[in-house]
């Protein structure tokens, strides 16, 4: 059962089967382990889903031209570099010295209810002290291993693209 035989609907489907993993452990997380999840994880959360989405509707699709293909590839590309920025972002606060943390700002709820949308946006990147906590898994940071997963999604749902039309 070599991957590089599969077709192009086994491999958006096993890749839709990794994000719903994935939010599966995300939700195991909050509600198992007790970490309650900071803005910048309930925006990795959306890529995820986000991407899971298109991988399933490619999956079940299975275009067989190659713009088909390419259109789900790029769906697919669009969450997962806003998940990249998104951990990456989440990595960076996560960096700082103790000294240079912002304050905790309100939750994502009030965010959504009490400002315009793109300032929202603007105050949800900026982070907060809870975005800065860090509680790796594997000596890894969670955003660390969302950014693994972004990157490794990305690259599949493009390499998918390479396999000749059967």
């Amino acid at each position: 059962m070599n991957p590089r035989n599969w077709s192009f609907r086994t491999r958006y489907l096993a890749a839709f089967v990794v994000c719903a993993a994935l939010m599966g452990f995300a939700l195991y997380s909050q509600y198992v382990m007790h970490l309650d999840p900071c803005p910048l994880c309930i925006f990795q959360r959306i890529a995820v889903c986000f991407m899971g989405l298109f991988f399933l509707i490619g999956g079940l699709h299975a275009p067989v031209k190659r713009g088909g293909r390419a259109t789900y590839a790029v769906l697919v590309t669009l969450g997962g570099l806003w998940g990249i920025a998104t951990a990456g972002r989440h990595l960076w606060l996560q960096s700082l010295p103790a000294s240079e943390v912002p304050a905790c700002g309100p939750g994502l709820g009030y965010l959504f209810d009490a400002f315009p949308f793109m300032k929202m946006l603007k105050l949800a990147f900026t982070g907060s002290g809870e975005c800065a906590k860090i509680e790796p898994i594997l000596g890894v940071p969670m955003p660390g291993w969302t950014l693994i997963w972004f990157v490794v999604l990305v690259v599949w749902a493009l390499l998918s693209l390479r396999r000749g039309i059967r």
